[in-house]
Formats: structure tokens, C-alpha cells, sequence
């Protein structure tokens, strides 16, 4: 249902039309862009062998922030893909077909469009051959006791990513046939003849300064949100030397070197106990460390931490003897410990969602292997921890309701790839 825009600002109303979707909400957000005096998107490429063979290299082509951490693009649209019966080569030309036409038309940047597709292990189940033993794809599970998530078990899942919210919408009703042309550009193919839509599946979400605080409307946002957090949960995250580098997360050999895996867990957050019961040091030291709150490192919503989280080899090694001895532990300390030769396993990518009318995290993760993300999720579990869950990280916050795993494959692999594309099993 297209929103009422009466009742909100023009950059609340355009990101409602984003997580409603649908012609009428395409129309509704070109309206509004129209008001705003908004340019045209840049055009895309006609030469594909310009575009980076990985799907995931957005890090050179996004904006940074002022201390040089990359900045995610502000709308986000993850739309889950079930196919329509089993693939051949012409379904396999049809898709890339799809998918050509749009970096066509719009440039491969935040300001245009930038996007992966990523498969389940449900889609490579139905080829003899299995997955190459490069990549590490498991089936999704719940990774704690307190978990009970739904899985994503459908074949695919398009990740749409753009500041623009006019673009994030237009191309995914260009890719499902609902548009002759997208940004000026004539459609070739698309996907509906492959693929149908899972409308119940489908997830969106925002990333960007001040935005969660503009979702106090909601029953469950508190208005205590610092009016330029970039995240509910009130502080800046995404540091650069806390990320995993595009190069380490990348598949480095086999018939998908090049490609990565990625999670997503869709949770809920207690926003309402986080600020409301908890004070500003109890929330410093549950989400970073008890130093950073105790040595003020931090700030208001993090801009003291400039590209990295100010967690030292010290302060991690100390997460043990904080639970012991203080009866708090931080979340990214607790996470940090998965670290290997002190390098970040996890490139995260994850964003804010209102998606129900209530606030959220789409955690969105890639990794060089999926046992990657599960090692990480046990450090930040942190079940060997003799500490109380209220003050253990952020477990007492976020509820995870959905988990998926998926093989995102390098560029010319993307369309409808079989197990070993090798082989061809």
C-alpha cells in the first residue's frame, strides 16, 4: 500500500515507497522526486568487461565519510527469487540478458545502482554434481540456543543498492517487466519468465546520518535516538579497519574464485529497553568495551572512533576478565575475538529496516566461507563468557526471525551458474 505523504517528511515518504514497492509506489517516489528537482540517474556502460568480474567490488566506487570509511548506498532492496521450472542455457542467456540491461542503464555507483544476486544451497540441490570443495555453503541453522529462525529456502535473492530511491524501485519493476524502458534505456530482456517474485519475502532498508531518528513515529523507536546516528541501535558502525577487505572475503580459487558467500539474518531490536532502561556508558560498554565507555572513547554516536573501533589486541584479550571481573562484555569485543592474525573475517553490509512497521537489522554479511560467519557469531555469542545475558553484548537486544546463506558468484557466473560450471554438473 502506497503511504499517505501528508503525514510525512519528503525523505520518510520516499523511503516508505521503497519498502512498499510495486508500480504504484514507483510512480508515487517519481512524483516526489520530480518535486525534489532531482537530476536523472547516470547511465551505466555498454562495454561489460569494464564492470569488475566481482559482483560484490562496490568499495571503490561508494562515497566515504570524512574519516575514508565506505559509505553503504542509503536504500536497499532485497528481493527473494523462486525459479519457474529447471534452468537451461536459454534461461541462463535470459537472465544475464536481464541484468546487462540494467548496468546499461544506470552507472555502476551509489549514485546509480549498484547490486548482486546470490543462490541458496536449495537452488544448487537440484544438480547431480555438488559444489566444488572451494566453497563452503551450508544450509542455514540457528547458531544459538535462543535462536528459532525461518529459513530462506527459495532459489536466489537480488540485492538492490542505491542512494537514489526512484532507481532501487525502478529497476526492480524493469527486471520483473513491469517497465519498457529504465532510465532511458530499452529493455531487452528480463526476469519474469525465470523467476517469480516472492513478495512475502521480500526485505528493504535504509543506511545514513540521522535516519533512524526520523522513525520515532513508530511505537518501538524511542525518540532518545541521537538525532545523526546512522543505526538504530545509535552509533556509527562500518569502521574500515574493522571490515574484512573486498580481497579477503573473495573466493580465491575453483570455478567460483572470484565470488563470495553471504548471510543475512533479518532480526528484530529492543530499542525500547536498550535506551530506556540502559544509560549511555552501560550502552558504550555492552556494544564496544567497558574501556571505551570508561575512557569516554567513543562520543555521542561514535564520531570519536575515526576508522576503526578502538578495540586493541589488549581489549580484546581482556573480554574474559571483563565478564569475570566487571560482569560486562562488549559485542564487537566479544566478536573480535574471531579474528584472524588480527584481521576482520566479515565484511559487513547490513542496514536498518522498519519492514512490519517495526525496527530492525537486515545483517547483512560476506565472507570468504559461511564456517567464516559462524565462527564470528560464536565469538560474539560469547556462551564461554561467565557474565549475565542483560549486560552479555547485545544478545539481550536483537532476535534473529529469518537466516539465509548464499553463493554470490563472480560476474560471468551470476546467471543461473550449475554447481561446477567446470564440469557443467
Amino acid at each position: 500500500m502506497v503511504p499517505d505523504r501528508p503525514s510525512l517528511s519528503r525523505r520518510a515518504y520516499v523511503r516508505a515507497l521503497v519498502a512498499a514497492g510495486g508500480a504504484s509506489a514507483l510512480s508515487a517516489c517519481l512524483d516526489a522526486v520530480d518535486d525534489g528537482e532531482a537530476t536523472a540517474a547516470p547511465s551505466g556502460t555498454d562495454d561489460p568487461d569494464s564492470l569488475p568480474d566481482r559482483q560484490h567490488a562496490w568499495n571503490d566506487i561508494l562515497s566515504s565519510d570524512d574519516d575514508g570509511n565506505v559509505l553503504l548506498p542509503e536504500h536497499h532492496a532485497l528481493v527473494a527469487l523462486s525459479l519457474r521450472a529447471e534452468p537451461d542455457e536459454e534461461d541462463r542467456d535470459t537472465v544475464e540478458a536481464a541484468f546487462r540491461t540494467i548496468e546499461r542503464a544506470y552507472e555502476w555507483s551509489n549514485e546509480g545502482l549498484v547490486f548482486t544476486v546470490g543462490y541458496t544451497p536449495a537452488y544448487f540441490a537440484r544438480y547431480d554434481g555438488s559444489l566444488p570443495d572451494s566453497v563452503d555453503l551450508p544450509e542455514p541453522i540457528a547458531l544459538t540456543d535462543r535462536e528459532d529462525p525461518a529459513f530462506d529456502e527459495y532459489d536466489a535473492l537480488l540485492h538492490l543498492a542505491s542512494d537514489r530511491p526512484e532507481v532501487v524501485l525502478e529497476a526492480e519493476e524493469a527486471l520483473f517487466g513491469d517497465r519498457e524502458t529504465v532510465n532511458g534505456v530499452d529493455l531487452d530482456a528480463d526476469l519474469s519468465d525465470v523467476f517469480d517474485r516472492l513478495e512475502d519475502h521480500r526485505r528493504t532498508g535504509f543506511v545514513g546520518e540521522g535516519l533512524p531518528a526520523r522513525h520515532t513515529d513508530l511505537p518501538d523507536v524511542p525518540e532518545s535516538i541521537h538525532e545523526e546516528a546512522p543505526f538504530f541501535m545509535g552509533f556509527r558502525s562500518g569502521f574500515r579497519e574493522s571490515q574484512a577487505t573486498e580481497d579477503r572475503v573473495t573466493i580465491s580459487e575453483g570455478p567460483f574464485a572470484g565470488g563470495t558467500t553471504q548471510q543475512l539474518s533479518s532480526m528484530d531490536l529492543q530499542l525500547e529497553v536498550w535506551f530506556e532502561q540502559d544509560n549511555h556508558y552501560q550502552r558504550v560498554s555492552k556494544l564496544f568495551s567497558p574501556e571505551h565507555a570508561e575512557e569516554e572513547l567513543v562520543g555521542a554516536f561514535g564520531e570519536r572512533l575515526e576508522t576503526a573501533s578502538g578495540l586493541t589486541d589488549d581489549r580484546i584479550e581482556a573480554t574474559a576478565a571483563d565478564a569475570r571481573e566487571r560482569g560486562v562484555v562488549g559485542h564487537a569485543q566479544k566478536a573480535a575475538r574471531a579474528r584472524e592474525n588480527g584481521d576482520p573475517l566479515l565484511l559487513r553490509r547490513d542496514f536498518n529496516t522498519v519492514d512490519g512497521d517495526r525496527p530492525g537489522l537486515h545483517f547483512l554479511s560476506l565472507q570468504r566461507g559461511i564456517d567464516e560467519f559462524v565462527r564470528v557469531r560464536e565469538a560474539m555469542t560469547g556462551a564461554d563468557l561467565d557474565v549475565p545475558s542483560a549486560n552479555n553484548g547485545l544478545l539481550h537486544y536483537i532476535f534473529v526471525n529469518r537466516r539465509g546463506n548464499y553463493l554470490v558468484p563472480p560476474r560471468e557466473h551470476r546467471a543461473l551458474p550449475p554447481a561446477d560450471p567446470d564440469s557443467g554438473a
